[in-house]
Parts: structure tokens; C-alpha cells; sequence
């Protein structure tokens, strides 16, 4: 597994105001949609492409477009959804699947509840996106499920991570790659990352 994590100062500058307690439920979710599209534009540096030729205003030209099936973005329910649009447009023609998993409170082990995925899955480039890499079991359960349903070439970005989720997901699963906004300290003794930014779904939605 390959883990690039992020420098650009405007996502590092974006994920600070994430953090913030005061920061609005429509800020939070604008900053994630932020957040998402600068890391995709990263994450999908290595899209391949192909020539085409098309007709300017000018003349007739042989120019690039992306190679084959086009993306495929997962988001891991709910907060995941929070990321989709920033990918979106970056990739307005990607395909999106969804995850659904809970996370029991008390063993803090994933439960799937729902699977869909583009057909055919196992032809695309599939980005999987959560806010947030904790213990790593939602991540790992996630790529599991998209190997299980065919899905080879995987991507997987997390604004905030732990560093146990991070080591957890490249000992799962050392095929994929893993982009990280920000490597925060720990986890604490209730499996939140520390100083994290608190429950990104209740954050992007507005719930408690």
C-alpha cells in the first residue's frame, strides 16, 4: 500500500477550521465538499487517458480524455456522503456506489447494512471516501465488500486518520492506496480521534 499525505496548505488551512467546535453545520459540510475535491484532485493524479479527436474552432486536434470506464466513487454511510460532490466535480461523469456500515458502541466493530455498487465495478478506478480513518474497521470492512463484489483497483481517502486506522488498513489490505488529509495523534478510550473534529456525520447533517 502507497500513503500520501496531504501538504497543500489551503487543505491543511480547511481541515483547521473543520476542527473548530464553532464552526456551523453549513460550514463543515462546505469545507468537506473543499476538502474532498483538493484531495481528489491529488488522489486522481494518475488517471490514465486516452486520444480522441476533436473538432476546435480552429482546426481538427487529437486531445486527452480518461481512459476506458470512468470512476467509480463509494462513500461509506453517512458522513461519506459528505465528500461525493467535492469528487463530483472534479469527475462529473463518475459512477457512485454506497456502503452502509454502523460501528457498534460498544466492541467499536463495523456492521454492514447496505451494499450497492456501479456495474460493471470491477472495470473502474473506485475511490472510497470517510471523513474519518479511526480503528480502520469501517475501511477495511468497506474494501472487503467492493473485493467481494469484484472491485480491483482501490483508492481510499480520509480527511482525519489515526494512526492505528492507518496501520490497520495497510495490514488488511497493502493493495490499495490511502490518501490522508491529516495524521492526527491517537485514538482515545472511547475509539474517537484525538484532536480530531468530533462525529463527521453529526457535524455534516446537523445531528446529534
Amino acid at each position: 500500500m502507497s500513503v500520501s499525505y496531504m501538504t497543500h496548505p489551503l487543505i491543511k488551512h480547511k481541515i483547521t477550521l473543520l476542527r473548530k467546535e464553532s464552526t456551523t453545520t453549513n460550514e463543515f459540510r462546505k469545507l468537506v465538499e473543499e476538502i474532498a475535491m483538493l484531495m481528489g484532485y491529488e488522489a486522481l493524479s494518475d488517471l490514465q487517458t486516452e486520444e480522441i479527436k476533436i473538432t476546435t474552432p480552429i482546426e481538427e486536434t487529437t486531445q486527452p480524455v480518461i481512459q476506458g470506464k470512468k470512476l467509480a466513487v463509494v462513500p461509506i454511510l453517512r458522513a461519506g456522503l459528505g465528500m461525493v460532490s467535492g469528487i463530483l466535480a472534479l469527475v462529473p461523469s463518475a459512477r457512485v456506489g454506497h456502503i452502509g456500515l454502523y460501528r457498534d458502541p460498544e466492541t467499536h466493530l463495523p456492521h454492514e447494512y447496505y451494499c450497492k455498487l456501479p456495474d460493471p465495478i470491477e472495470e473502474r478506478q473506485i475511490v472510497v471516501v470517510d471523513p474519518m480513518l479511526a480503528t480502520g474497521g469501517s475501511a477495511i470492512a468497506a474494501v472487503d465488500f467492493i473485493k467481494k463484489h469484484g472491485g480491483q483497483r482501490i483508492k481510499f481517502m480520509s480527511i482525519i486518520a489515526a494512526p492505528e486506522g492507518v496501520s490497520a488498513l495497510i495490514k488488511a489490505h497493502p493493495d490499495i492506496q490511502l490518501y490522508v488529509g491529516s495524521l492526527d495523534r491517537c485514538l482515545n478510550e472511547n475509539a474517537y480521534i484525538c484532536p480530531g473534529l468530533g462525529d463527521a456525520g453529526d457535524r455534516i447533517f446537523g445531528t446529534k
